[in-house]
């Protein structure tokens, strides 16, 4: 099933309890949390360190994104962006609401940059409907230091990290599904267009087009080594004849010619 960002924001929103940080503090000695990391790997590590009265769960990376068979951007109103699960982690998203709705609260601790942060809000609609405690968590480092550390001071989620991944997202399919076409009929099949390399593309070809327009231009420079009564020695330019700034290539001309050494 579909989903706009609109219906996931109000979803993910739709009366969830906050919790502070003592109640977070005391959820900690006593029921039963729900932590959300992306690797399976990063899990059981995290299991071991976090001990008894946590369940961790790994999203194995993104949840939801936009349809591969449709460029999923409504571009007439205002570029919403219309996500649905990925093929194949439908099995995923039903073991996290199941943990969900054992839970009395959710730590979503998907890496800390913009495309953990859209893992984060996808599982977070996802398990919208189990109405538990749900809030962020963030670790730069697989310690047990960092990791209870983080635990103990959960955020809320950040919409604007969300956004710009989203904002990047869709840039890459506006660009991607309406150039790649082109070049499958002018160049081959096959290749594939993208918002960083079709930008690098015309900056290259306005760089040629640059270096074609290009007029060479004489030009000449009147420089001498000067020594002085005491050193050292320095170098000087000319720079204006009679007060007035001098065009290099005639007065240069004009002086070689009057030396005998050009014509």
């Amino acid at each position: 099933m579909a989903t706009s960002v609109k219906q996931m924001m109000e979803a993910a929103n739709a009366a969830v309890p906050r919790i502070t940080p003592a109640q977070a503090r005391d959820m900690m000695a006593k029921g039963n949390t729900l932590v959300v990391v992306e690797s399976p790997a990063k899990a059981k590590t995290i299991k071991k360190y976090l001990g008894s009265g946590y369940t961790v769960k790994a999203s194995v990376g993104h949840i939801m994104d936009l349809p591969k068979s449709k460029m999923g951007v409504d571009i007439e109103n205002g570029f919403e962006p219309v996500y649905e699960i990925i093929k194949g982690k439908q099995k995923v998203v039903t073991e996290l609401k199941a943990a969900a709705k054992n839970a009395d609260r959710v730590l979503l601790a998907t890496d800390p940059d913009r495309e953990g942060e859209a893992i984060a809000w996808h599982v977070k609609h996802q398990i919208a409907r189990s109405r538990v405690p749900t809030q962020r968590v963030l670790f730069n480092e697989i310690t047990k230091k960092a990791i209870q550390e983080a635990i103990q001071k959960p955020l809320d989620l950040n919409r604007d990290m969300y956004d710009a991944q989203q904002a990047r997202r869709v840039l890459d399919r506006l660009v991607g599904y309406q150039i790649s076409p082109i070049l499958w009929k002018k160049v081959r099949r096959g290749l594939s267009a993208g918002r960083v390399q079709s930008v690098a593309v015309r900056l290259v070809v306005e760089r040629e087009e640059e270096i074609a327009r290009f007029v060479p231009v004489e030009y000449w420079s009147i420089e001498a080594d000067l020594k002085a009564a005491l050193p050292p020695q320095f170098r000087a330019k000319l720079i204006k004849v009679d007060g007035e700034k001098m065009e290099p290539k005639d007065v240069a001309r004009d002086f070689l010619k009057a030396k005998g050494i050009a014509r």
